[in-house]
C-alpha cells in the first residue's frame, strides 16, 4: 500500500478558534496519522497516509473550517519521506523564524458556554468567566504569538486538574482553549464601593444587580474595558450619568437580554437581527418605534437608538432575570479613551460610578464597542421599493461605522499585495492606524480622537503591539497633511531614514473606499466630510476627484466659503449660517422675517462679519459637513452643539421620507458648485411656513441630486462609470440610500464602504494603499 506524506501550512485565523481540534478529528475519521501544531504562520500539518485519503482531506478541510477560523491559504508541499507516524496527535507549538499570525477578535459566548452557565448541575454554572475554543476573549488578552495560553494574560491563573484535562483532551471543547478557566481556578468577581473600599461579600454579582435596581451607577469592567452601567428606563439616573459623565447629548449604547426585548423600544428586521445575534455582537443603530418607553436622555432628539446584546457570560448574569435594558456606555470622562486598568478606573470615575465591579482577568489592549447599521433598505415611499424592503431575495448590506471588538484586528484583505511593509497614521477625528503585509491591511481597533495626552497615548501603544503581534516592522509611513494633526506629527518624529508620504486626506477616502472593495484604476470619486487638509492649505470637505490609488485630480468642489473663528464655527453652526445667509442675501439678510434672525444676536454677527472681511481667523472651506450645519441652525435645530456631526444628524432625524422634491446647485461652467441657490430655496420655503422636515428632505435630496449630475458629466466626459463615495457625510443613511438609488438607477456601478467606516476611522487603509502605489523605489 502506498504511504504519501505532505505538510501542510495553512495560514489566516486558525489559532483558537478550534482548528487543530477539528484537524484532529477529520485526521482520526480518515484513518490518517501525523501531527498538526501552532507555528509563527498559522497552523503545521504533517500527515501521511493513502494518496487517495490524503488529497480527500486536504479538500475537506479546505470546505469544512470551524466556524471562527478563516483560511486565507493553504499551501502542501509533498515529497517527504514517509515517518511511519502510528496515529495522529496535537503537540506543542513550534517557535521559529518570523512571527505571522492573524489572531481572532474577541468572541461572544457561544450557545454550548451559556447552556452551561445557567445549568445548575455543570461545574461552571454562573461562573462570568466560561469560555471555550468556540468563545471568549482573544485579542484583549494576548501579548504575544503564537497564542498560546503563556503568552496572554491569563499565564497568571494555574489551571486545576479538571481544567487542565479539558485543556489537554483534543476532543474537548476546551481543547487549548487559552482562557480556559473555572470558579476554582480562574478570575474572580469583586465589588469596590464609594472610597475605594473592596465590598467583603459572598456574591458581587448579586449585590451588584440590586445596586442597579436601586437606580445607582455602576463601572463594570468588561472584556475590553469598562462600562458605565444604569437603568436605562430611570429618567434620573440617565440624567444623573451624564451629568457626571459631561456628556450633554451624545446618545448613549444600550444593551438588552434578547431581541423580544428590543422589539419593544425599536423596529428589527431580520438583518438586523443577524447584526445583533452575529459572533462579534456589535451595537446596531435602529429605528426607534413611536411609542418607545426609553428616556428622551438616552438619546436625545434622535430616532434611533444603538442597542447590543450580552456578548460576554457576565453580561447574561447582569440581565438574569432582569427585563428592561440597561445603559451600557464607553467607561470614560468625554473625549478621553475608555477605562481598562483597574486602578485608572478607579481613578478616574471617582466621580462617576458609585461601584466598581471589577474582576482580576487582566486587559492587555483595551477595546471599545463596534457600531454597525444596516444601510440598503429602501426608505421610498412608491410601492415598487416597498415591496422591494419585503423582499427577503434582496441583498441587504450593513456598514461598520466604528470597527473595534469583534472585527478587529481580523485583517483586510485588499486585493493588492504591498510591496513593502508600510504604516498609515490615520486621522485626527475617530483615529484608527493600518499596518501591512503581503495582501493584508491590519486596520486598528478604534482609538478615539486623538485630542489628548491619554489617547495619544493609547494610539503609539496600539502601533508597537500589533508591530510585535505581527512582526511588523514598518518601512514606509503615510501621514495626513494636516501639520497640526498628532498623528502627522507623530509619523515626523519617527526614524528620519524610514520614508515618509504625505497623503491628501480626500483621496485617502476615496482609495480607503476602493481597498475596502477590492477595486483598481480610475473612479469617479466622491468625497464629502465635515474637514480635511486640502492640497492647497485650504480646508476641504466637498470634493469630486477623477481618482485612483497613484493619484487624485480634483475636477469639482464646493465654493469656498469662511469659517469665522475656525474650529468654533464647527461647534457653534449658527456662524456657518450667517456667513452663507450673507454671502447670498448680503446685509440684507438681517431684515429677512426668519426666525434665525430673531434669535441670533446681530452684535456677534457684525464681529464675525469683521472677521470675515480682515481675513482674521477665518479659514476657507469647501466643506459639506458645514453646509449640512448652516442649514441644521437656519431651520433652528442647533446654534451649538456638544458632540462632533450633532447638527447634521438632528438635521437628518427630522427629515420627511415622503418628501419627493428637491432643491438645486448652482453649478458653473468650472464646476464649481454654489450653494447660494439652496440657501434661496431653503429661505422662500421658511418664511411660506413650509414644515422644517420638508426643507431637510430637500435639502438632503439636493446634495444626492447634484452627486448625480456632477457625476453624469464626469462620465460624459471622462468615460467612467464607477462612482465611489466617502467620508463622514455618508454616515446620513437617508443621504446615502437617495444617491446610491440616484446613481444605480442611471447606470453607474456605485462603491460605498462595507468593511471599514466611512468616516474618519477608514483613513489609515486609504493612505497606505496610496502610499503603496507612490512608493519611492
Amino acid at each position: 500500500m502506498a504511504i504519501t506524506r505532505i505538510k501542510i501550512q495553512v495560514t489566516g485565523i486558525v489559532q483558537g478558534v478550534g482548528f487543530r481540534p477539528h484537524v484532529y478529528l477529520l485526521a482520526g475519521a480518515m484513518g490518517l496519522s501525523g501531527r498538526v501544531l501552532n507555528n509563527e504562520a498559522g497552523v503545521l500539518i504533517d500527515i501521511e497516509g493513502e494518496p487517495e485519503l490524503i488529497n480527500q482531506f486536504v479538500s475537506e478541510l479546505k470546505s469544512r473550517a470551524p466556524a471562527l477560523s478563516r483560511i486565507e491559504s493553504l499551501q502542501c508541499t509533498d515529497s517527504f519521506a514517509p515517518a511511519h507516524y502510528t496515529d495522529f496527535q496535537i503537540t506543542e507549538s513550534a517557535v521559529a523564524g518570523h512571527k505571522f499570525v492573524p489572531i481572532s477578535p474577541d468572541v461572544a459566548t457561544c450557545a454550548d458556554c451559556l447552556r452551561e452557565l445557567f445549568d445548575p448541575l455543570n461545574r461552571r454554572y454562573r461562573y462570568p468567566f466560561i469560555n471555550c475554543t468556540n468563545c471568549g476573549p482573544r485579542f484583549t488578552i494576548i501579548e504575544d504569538v503564537p497564542y498560546d495560553r503563556e503568552k496572554t494574560t491569563m499565564r497568571e491563573f494555574a489551571m486545576c486538574a479538571e481544567c487542565r484535562s479539558e485543556y489537554e483532551n483534543p476532543l474537548d471543547r476546551r481543547f487549548h482553549a487559552e482562557p480556559t478557566a473555572c470558579v476554582k481556578c480562574g478570575p474572580q468577581l469583586f465589588l469596590i464601593g464609594p472610597g475605594g473600599a473592596s465590598e467583603k461579600i459572598a456574591d458581587p454579582l448579586a449585590q451588584s444587580l440590586a445596586l442597579l435596581a436601586q437606580g445607582k451607577i455602576l463601572a463594570i469592567k468588561g472584556i475590553g474595558g469598562f462600562h458605565l452601567a444604569c437603568d436605562a428606563l430611570s429618567h434620573e439616573t440617565v440624567e444623573q450619568l451624564r451629568h457626571r459623565k459631561y456628556r450633554e447629548d451624545k446618545p448613549f449604547a444600550l444593551m438588552a437580554s434578547s431581541l423580544d426585548v428590543i422589539r419593544r423600544y425599536c423596529a428589527v428586521s431580520e438583518a438586523e437581527a443577524q447584526l445583533l445575534q452575529s459572533p462579534p455582537r456589535p451595537i446596531v443603530l435602529l429605528n426607534r418605534t413611536k411609542d418607545a418607553d426609553i428616556p428622551d436622555a438616552v438619546a436625545p432628539r434622535v430616532k434611533t437608538l444603538g442597542f447590543m446584546l450580552p456578548y460576554s457570560p457576565l453580561h447574561h448574569l447582569l440581565f438574569e432575570g432582569r427585563e428592561g435594558p440597561l445603559v451600557m456606555t464607553s467607561a470614560n470622562v468625554s473625549d478621553e479613551p475608555i477605562c481598562y486598568q483597574d486602578d485608572d478606573a478607579q481613578q478616574r470615575l471617582v466621580n462617576i460610578a458609585d461601584y466598581h465591579l471589577l474582576h482580576n482577568r487582566r486587559i492587555h489592549m483595551r477595546t471599545d464597542d463596534s457600531v454597525v447599521r444596516v444601510i440598503s433598505i429602501p426608505c421610498w415611499p412608491d410601492k415598487t421599493t416597498a415591496r422591494a424592503a419585503q423582499d427577503s431575495s434582496q441583498p441587504v448590506e450593513s456598514a461598520v461605522l466604528r470597527r473595534s471588538r469583534g472585527y478587529a484586528p481580523a485583517p483586510i484583505k485588499t486585493g493588492f499585495r504591498f510591496g513593502k511593509q508600510i504604516l498609515g497614521c490615520g486621522a485626527e477625528l475617530k483615529n484608527t492606524f493600518c499596518l501591512t503585509r503581503g495582501e493584508h491591511a491590519f486596520v486598528s481597533h478604534h482609538i478615539g480622537d486623538l485630542e489628548n495626552f491619554e489617547t495619544l497615548r493609547s494610539f503609539r501603544d496600539g502601533i508597537e503591539h500589533f508591530k510585535r503581534l505581527f512582526y511588523l516592522n514598518p518601512e514606509l509611513i503615510a501621514y495626513d497633511l494636516h501639520p497640526e494633526y498628532l498623528s502627522t506629527k507623530y509619523a515626523q518624529g519617527l526614524d528620519p531614514n524610514t520614508p515618509k508620504i504625505g497623503v491628501q486626506h480626500h483621496h485617502a477616502h476615496i482609495a480607503s473606499c476602493m481597498a475596502d472593495n477590492q477595486i483598481d484604476g480610475d473612479v469617479i470619486g466622491v468625497a464629502m466630510d465635515g474637514l480635511g487638509y486640502g492640497s492647497d492649505g485650504r480646508m476641504w470637505g466637498g470634493e469630486f476627484f477623477i481618482a485612483s490609488f497613484a493619484e487624485a485630480n480634483r475636477v469639482a468642489h464646493l465654493e469656498y466659503m469662511p469659517m469665522p473663528g475656525g474650529a468654533k464655527a464647527i461647534r457653534e453652526p449658527w456662524r456657518m449660517t450667517a456667513t452663507y445667509l450673507w454671502r447670498t442675501f448680503g446685509d440684507d439678510f438681517q431684515r429677512l422675517s426668519l426666525p434665525f434672525n430673531a434669535e441670533t444676536d446681530a452684535k456677534s454677527w457684525n464681529l464675525q462679519k469683521r472677521m470675515i472681511q480682515s481675513h482674521t481667523n477665518c479659514p476657507d472651506t469647501s466643506s459639506m459637513g458645514r453646509l449640512f450645519d448652516a442649514i441644521a441652525s437656519l431651520l433652528r435645530l442647533r446654534d451649538v452643539t456638544n458632540y462632533e456631526g450633532q447638527a447634521a444628524i438632528e438635521l437628518e432625524q427630522i427629515a420627511d421620507h415622503n418628501c419627493a422634491g428637491h432643491f438645486e446647485f448652482d453649478i458653473t461652467d468650472d464646476n464649481i458648485i454654489r450653494a447660494q441657490t439652496i440657501i434661496r430655496s431653503a429661505v422662500a420655503e421658511i418664511l411660506n411656513g413650509a414644515p422644517a422636515a420638508e426643507i431637510s428632505a430637500k435639502f438632503h435630496l439636493g446634495v444626492a441630486h447634484l452627486i448625480l449630475r456632477l457625476a453624469t458629466r464626469i462620465r460624459d466626459e471622462q468615460k467612467l462609470n464607477r462612482v465611489v463615495m466617502s467620508g463622514g457625510v455618508f454616515q446620513n443613511v437617508f443621504l446615502l440610500r437617495a444617491a446610491r438609488r440616484n446613481l444605480t438607477e442611471a447606470g453607474f456601478e456605485v462603491f460605498t464602504h462595507r468593511r471599514v467606516p466611512t468616516n474618519d476611522g477608514g483613513i489609515s487603509l486609504g493612505q497606505v494603499a496610496i502610499a503603496n502605489y507612490r512608493m519611492p523605489s
